[in-house]
């Protein structure tokens, strides 16, 4: 295959990459953070603060390129996605993939000043994130393998830091697991119908008309790990302080959702940005103190 990228497409490549929307940025920056704080006693090292945060902005990008290839042949059937890059013939499948490889290889070369053992955790992590696309045609639960992706970033933080995964840090993964699964269920609910005349799986779809009280059951799963964290790491109240704050702003998006209008979904996905936010000032001001 001939090398396709053009410099002179860059922006299309900025759209492909969503760039210009960072939303899905912050979702993956945050609990990166989180974890970032907490291994290191809430002083991370720059270097792991850069290699970090510069590799969850290139997976995140490499996401949203294998995410559009993947849907290359639904995206222009949906209102939504018709005018993005690919169906709206911007950008090629083969430039995509080639973008895809290309940010791939960027994230390996970062990875690679790391140890062996965080290098080897890498590679689980492009496994979960190349496959996330694909489920959608397999599973109603493709929330679950983004969730799993999306927090793969925190068990290769620990062991990049302390050499080890802690029992602790599971609590951490699987709320953010369950945390990333009700607020791509509330985006999911935006395309629900959409997905339902394409043949599109998905947790909005399989949850029907439970969809709001298992985003809520996932939301409360998300405060009580933390809270179980919070007890055995010995936190103090500006964590517990963050929790009743997330618990607040859940409340409002279940309660702007309840009409299922799709911007209210939308909405409420997007101020999921503030859920992270709020959990590491709690961390930050937490380890300052204590």
């Amino acid at each position: 295959m001939r090398f396709l990228l053009k410099p002179s497409n860059y922006a299309a490549y900025i759209q492909l990459m969503r760039i210009d929307k960072p939303i899905g940025i912050y979702l993956l920056m945050w609990p990166t953070l989180w974890a970032l704080w907490i291994a290191s006693d809430g002083f991370p090292q720059w270097y792991y603060l850069a290699v970090f945060l510069a590799g969850t902005v290139i997976m995140r990008s490499a996401g949203c390129v294998i995410n559009d290839y993947a849907d290359r042949n639904i995206d222009g059937d949906i209102a939504r996605t018709k005018h993005r890059p690919i169906p709206s013939g911007k950008v090629s499948p083969n430039e995509a993939l080639q973008l895809f490889v290309l940010l791939i290889l960027i994230a390996f070369l970062l990875v690679l000043t790391l140890d062996l053992q965080t290098i080897i955790l890498s590679v689980i992590g492009l496994i979960l994130a190349f496959s996330y696309p694909f489920m959608k045609r397999y599973t109603h639960y493709p929330q679950v393998i983004l969730g799993a992706a999306f927090s793969w970033s925190m068990p290769m933080v620990f062991m990049a830091i302390n050499a080890d995964l802690p029992d602790e840090l599971w609590l951490l993964y699987f709320a953010n697991l369950a945390w990333t699964v009700s607020y791509d269920t509330l985006y999911a609910m935006v395309d629900r119908e959409d997905d339902l005349k394409i043949g599109v799986k998905s947790t909005a779809i399989a949850f029907g008309k439970n969809d709001l009280f298992n985003v809520g059951m996932l939301q409360l799963i998300t405060l009580l790990l933390i809270g179980k964290m919070a007890i055995v790491l010995n936190w103090h109240w500006p964590v517990l302080a963050s929790l009743v704050i997330c618990a607040l702003l859940f409340m409002k998006q279940l309660w702007q959702c309840r009409h299922r209008e799709r911007m209210a979904c939308f909405k409420a996905f997007l101020e999921n940005h503030f859920i992270g936010m709020v959990i590491f000032i709690g961390l930050v001001v937490e380890y300052w103190l204590y």
